[in-house]
């Protein structure tokens, strides 16, 4: 599969959403290249399936699994860079540290950054940790191992939708790639966004 190498930008998003006639999410601190925020798993998916129609490439939210995949960049470490990150490499809440590793507290920039700002992993991909959480295609389990290599095709309102990432409000706790949350689907806030992910 190919994943974004950045999240969905609001200018793209808007092309979508002007063209549908959707309302345009609210931006916080600005449209262009930042990530598209302030949207729901529905509003991720209908995307996805727009431009899979206008391209006539298949687009979608990646599995949980394929996001993890491509957060790691082939590293079993807890990021991409090693045991720690810094605010420097990745946007999060830098008032907190590398998960008690003995980092040094970085910034709190309190927002989004555009989406090409920070450091990319190995495999180029930026904003895999931090800046905002990344909406996947998997129901959640607490058991990882059961839902994760697969996409759910329309859950009720109630269901648990997996989101990884972290963003710019979390600590570096919820950055690792490994780290699992989960949100309905109707569940739009300043912290979200996606990326996607397109069959070979």
């Amino acid at each position: 599969f190919y994943i974004g190498k950045y999240e969905v930008t609001f200018a793209e998003y808007d092309v979508f959403a002007e063209a549908t006639s959707r309302g345009k999410p609210d931006d916080n601190w600005g449209r262009g290249d930042h990530p598209v925020i302030n949207v729901s798993w529905y509003d991720a998916m209908a995307y996805a399936n727009w431009l899979s129609k206008q391209t006539e490439k298949k687009y979608s939210l990646p599995t949980e699994a394929q996001w993890e995949y491509a957060a790691r960049a082939g590293e079993t470490e807890p990021f991409f860079t090693g045991n720690c990150i810094t605010t420097a490499q990745a946007n999060y809440n830098g008032n907190h540290d590398c998960d008690n590793r003995g980092a040094k507290t970085g910034e709190y920039r309190g927002k989004t950054v555009p989406v090409d700002t920070l450091l990319a992993n190995l495999w180029g991909l930026h904003h895999m940790a931090g800046n905002v959480w990344e909406w996947t295609c998997s129901e959640y389990s607490d058991q990882y191992g059961e839902h994760e290599s697969v996409c759910i095709d329309d859950p009720n309102s109630d269901a648990k939708l997996v989101v990884r990432g972290g963003s710019w409000k979390d600590s570096l706790f919820w950055a690792r790639s490994a780290k699992r949350a989960r949100n309905t689907p109707n569940s739009q806030h300043s912290a979200q966004g996606f990326r996607l992910v397109r069959s070979k």
